[in-house]
């Protein structure tokens, strides 16, 4: 009965000794064999058939959207990627190992995909995950954060009010399909409510939605397993409408105030330029936002077009209508000037009157007296004739000469009819064109 008693103890003894001997990681390493040829685990695909593919699985979950450059087309998320394969050459038995089921090794000892971003133009500054996770069934799992700065195609045709659609696809650099299948973890309503608990930061940008969806492209018969996550933002459009459009808004009002500044004077065409000078310099500021490859036009350029044309039209009605004033004033000037010279010229037709009528001056008495009688008769005659003749004419000329002239204020008059026409046309041109941009924006 002791030495059974015993031998159980000794049993016990022995099997809690070599618990305690299996329970570390070092044991595992050993057991993998991932002290020693290294090449076996790094070199090559984990698979025993070289005919199977590996199954690559994938997780992307946003972050944050730090920038998005609508000049350079480029957007800059910041994301959680997670990835995971299964290495056919490694596995152990938890059991065997005090229930160890996973460790962490550093990446450099096992084989990895190379997969990479298409549209990514810039590597991530930051150094990768050093290390990865291996379970007790080969699985290998690698996550890393990374900053993207990847392109992406802007579409500014609504700007401020757009909606932005980016890819990120990721794929394989050197292996086929038949190689590396990649598959995703999570379907697109999963990603949206995973990303919408990570994201706490929204600044300009707005997350809209994140779909994934997976396809196989052929590049020169060359086969290759592509997942595309496509990212949906909204841009807040109030700092704009504040800083941009509500500004042009209020330099028209100040354009439509301008008509109660008097014609007469030089100041309203000078506040005018000045006002048009202000919306040439936010079109600059707008040049310096949006691409400049665009295909459409943007309704904000648009937008400031329209503003832009119809000042230049008041523009050019002031100008019009100062020209009119100046050339009312001018024919005012000239009427005066024909009413003087008429008198003038009536003031000497009395006074050659009077000398060939015998009211002759002194100096001139003594050669008068010297003629005969009869031919100063005569020639007086002809004198007063042709007098007659000339007064005659005179007065034809200055009856059509009246006929022809207009009332004094006559432009002032058509001025002012122009003004409150082209005011009124004023009003409903920018009525109108307000309402259909504001259709614009909102149209799909």
């Amino acid at each position: 009965m002791i030495p059974a008693g015993f031998f159980f103890l000794l049993l016990l003894t022995d099997v809690q000794t070599s618990d305690e001997h299996n329970c570390s990681y070092l044991d595992v390493l050993q057991y993998l064999n991932l002290t020693k040829n290294k090449e076996k685990f790094t070199m090559i695909r984990p698979v025993r058939n070289y005919k199977e593919p590996v199954t690559v699985t994938l997780d992307v979950l946003l972050y944050a959207i730090l920038d998005v450059r609508e000049k350079d087309q480029q957007v800059i998320p910041y994301v959680w990627i997670d990835m995971w394969w299964k290495n056919e050459f490694l596995s152990w038995d938890p059991n065997d190992f005090c229930n160890i089921t996973n460790m962490s090794l550093p990446t450099e000892l096992l084989w990895k995909p190379d997969i990479t971003i298409e549209e990514m133009t810039e590597k991530d500054r930051a150094p990768p995950n050093p290390f990865l996770i291996i379970r007790n069934d080969g699985e290998i799992e690698i996550t890393d954060d990374q900053v993207l700065v990847s392109a992406c195609r802007m579409h500014v045709y609504k700007f401020p009010f757009d909606i932005q659609t980016c890819n990120l696809s990721f794929k394989s650099v050197v292996h086929s399909d038949r190689e590396i299948v990649l598959t995703e973890h999570l379907n697109s309503s999963e990603i949206v409510e995973g990303t919408l608990e990570l994201m706490h930061n929204q600044y300009e940008w707005l997350f809209v939605n994140m779909t994934v969806h997976r396809k196989n492209i052929n590049v020169f018969d060359f086969h290759q397993s592509v997942i595309i996550y496509t990212i949906s933002i909204k841009r807040r459009a109030g700092l704009y409408i504040i800083n941009f459009m509500l500004p042009i808004l209020f330099f028209v009002g100040l354009d439509l105030a301008s008509f109660m500044i008097s014609d007469s004077s030089g100041e309203k065409l000078g506040f005018k330029v000045t006002v048009l000078l202000a919306v040439t310099v936010m079109q600059l500021i707008l040049n310096d936002i949006l691409p400049s490859s665009s295909n459409r036009i943007p309704l904000i350029a648009s937008y400031c077009i329209g503003i832009f044309g119809l000042m230049m039209l008041s523009l050019l009605e002031t100008v019009l209508v100062m020209f009119l004033l100046h050339k009312d004033t001018k024919e005012e000037a000239e009427k005066e000037q024909s009413m003087i010279e008429d008198f003038g010229y009536k003031e000497s037709n009395v006074s050659i009157k009077k000398y060939y009528t015998g009211q002759t001056p002194s100096e001139v008495l003594p050669v008068v007296k010297e003629e005969s009688s009869s031919q100063l008769m005569e020639e007086s005659h002809d004198v007063e004739k042709l007098l007659y003749e000339l007064r005659e004419l005179v007065k034809m000329l200055l009856n059509s000469r009246m006929e022809e002239a207009r009332p004094a204020g006559y432009w002032k008059g058509v001025c002012n009819k122009l003004n409150k026409g082209f005011f009124i046309f004023y009003i409903i041109a920018l009525a109108l064109f307000l309402v259909y941009m504001f259709y614009r924006w909102n149209a799909e």
